[in-house]
């Protein structure tokens, strides 16, 4: 699974420590980061730990530090299509629509980074 490039994501984390750009929540093992069917109004990046995405009970993919999660939802608006479930004790940055935009507009290969990251998924789900 592509992550975000480490140059930015330690600019970004830089950002995030900032509450205008995201809130850090931590979860214990197993606690519920989102489900299937919660209303998309953040994307959340992984700053520390292992979640697990699940669908109908099936784990899909365990993502790890660096991982971008939840996109889609903040991206077309629906709700989730997946459950986000700590694998371990994580520390999850969410970004909402408006910090998004925002990081866009002042780090335009954070752009680039997520339609490389999209375009992965893309591929990777056709393929099968």
């Amino acid at each position: 699974m592509r992550k975000i490039e480490s140059w930015l994501l330690q600019e970004l984390l830089g950002k995030c420590e900032d509450e205008s750009y995201a809130t850090v929540v931590a979860y214990e093992s197993g606690e519920v980061i989102f489900a299937a069917g919660d209303p998309g109004d953040y994307l959340a990046i992984l700053l520390s730990g292992q979640a697990d995405i699940c669908s109908g009970g099936r784990v899909l993919t365990t993502i790890e530090y660096g991982a971008v999660f939840g996109e889609m939802g903040l991206i077309d608006g629906q709700p989730r299509s997946a459950d986000a479930v700590a694998k371990s004790f994580c520390r999850v940055a969410k970004i909402r629509e408006s910090q998004f935009i925002s990081m866009l507009e002042k780090t335009p290969y954070f752009a680039l980074s997520m339609m490389r990251i999209l375009t992965d998924r893309l591929r990777t789900a056709t393929s099968t």
